[in-house]
């Protein structure tokens, strides 16, 4: 159990919460809002019961320096419109302009702190860095999940100085994620697609513990065909990862789990948009060109599973569905799942921007705001940033 904001009094607190506002940014305008909507339920939540509400968050990498390209203030815009009220850019997260700020605050009032990755601090979960924020507000709450695998200042050490709960997005991505790990409804298809099998490794040895079927995609499904002693042309494989796919067929073959390989690929001559392609069965991918996507038979041989399936997790593209002659293998996975009568949960990252993109956000069960937690969280590792919310 995870200690709930629903459970602290914050009535004329000041609450700092860590949201992950790590967002794409385009002309110095927020490219994709996804993840601030996602955390506004906890805002609001705050703002109803007269908290003072101050925002946290890091976006890119700015190493521990001010990188004025990444400082927060079109995160401040959009949240403003999203809220209906004014939130208020500061361009220091610590400090005596800060603090005086802050002072300043009415119950429902909101601010946003300047990006936290700034300071140096941060990445080397510093307690000095963590207790100066800290010393901003009388409660914490932690909202971004996207940032719970990281051992980081705002997400971490900040815990030992201030009352500490999950917010609501927090709750209800770890409820979503363990779900399929406690108890998944049978039968569990999971879809696993993507560039690299090395990225998926823990994911999959824990699923198959788990799953009925695994569904394998995007580019790492060439490595797997090699570890067949397939041909796969030019498509990306991860040669030093051809033993580790054989042996994870084996163990698949042990555990009595369908692992399963496209049958039929489309392949082009190159990456792009206006490439020439072609649909081959998989055993017969041409010496000059390159696997991009799944093919028609496989894309209806994965869609039925996931549309009969109990419980479904789906993570990573099926192919390059970033360019439209190569996203029908995607396309088909997320059409399928918002079929799905079952519990079907979405990993983060670029799987969820295929989510977004082919409008079945909000047909599924739980789409994750995070790539990286999600993933280490299906392995069965402890996140730094969840432990410390345990109850």
């Amino acid at each position: 159990m995870l200690r709930s904001v629903r459970d602290m009094d914050v009535t004329n607190k000041r609450v700092l919460v860590r949201a992950d506002f790590n967002v794409p940014l385009k002309g110095g305008e927020v490219a994709d809002d996804w993840r601030i909507r996602a955390t506004v339920p906890t805002i609001q939540h705050l703002i109803e019961r007269g908290a003072k509400v101050i925002l946290m968050s890091h976006l890119g990498r700015p190493r521990g320096k001010v990188v004025d390209e990444l400082r927060l203030d079109p995160v401040a815009k959009r949240l403003s419109e999203l809220l209906g009220k004014p939130v208020k850019k500061l361009n220091e997260c610590i400090g005596s302009d800060v603090e005086a700020a802050i002072a300043q605050m009415q119950p429902g009032d909101v601010i946003l702190l300047e990006n936290v990755r700034f300071h140096d601090g941060e990445e080397k979960n510093d307690s000095e860095f963590a207790r100066q924020l800290a010393s901003l507000a009388d409660l914490y709450v932690n909202d971004a999940f996207g940032a719970a695998h990281r051992a980081h200042a705002s997400v971490h050490a900040i815990t030992q100085f201030l009352p500490s709960a999950a917010g609501l997005l927090m709750e209800k991505e770890v409820e979503n994620l363990s779900r399929l790990l406690e108890a998944p409804q049978h039968p569990f298809v999971a879809a696993l697609g993507g560039v690299k099998v090395s990225d998926k490794i823990g994911v999959i040895r824990n699923l198959m513990k788990r799953v009925d079927t695994l569904l394998i995609g995007g580019a790492m499904a060439y490595t797997f065909f090699r570890a067949q002693g397939l041909q796969t042309g030019r498509s990306l494989v991860e040669e030093d990862k051809i033993e580790l796919a054989k042996q994870l067929l084996d163990e698949a073959e042990q555990s009595g789990v369908k692992l399963l390989l496209p049958t039929d690929v489309v392949v082009a001559d190159r990456d792009a948009e206006n490439a020439t392609a072609k649909v081959v069965p998989s055993d017969q991918i041409p010496e000059d060109m390159m696997g991009m996507d799944i093919g028609p038979s496989t894309r209806e041989q994965y869609a039925a599973m996931i549309r009969e399936a109990a419980t479904v997790f789906w993570n990573g593209p099926m192919g390059r569905f970033e360019f439209a002659i190569f996203s029908e293998g995607t396309k088909a996975i997320t059409q399928a799942l918002a079929e799905c009568k079952g519990v079907t949960v979405v990993g983060g990252g670029e799987t969820a921007a295929a989510a977004i993109q082919f409008g079945i956000a909000d047909k599924v069960t739980h789409v994750s705001t995070g790539g990286g937690a999600a993933l280490e969280f299906l392995e069965g590792r402890e996140l730094p940033g969840v432990e410390v919310l345990r109850a």
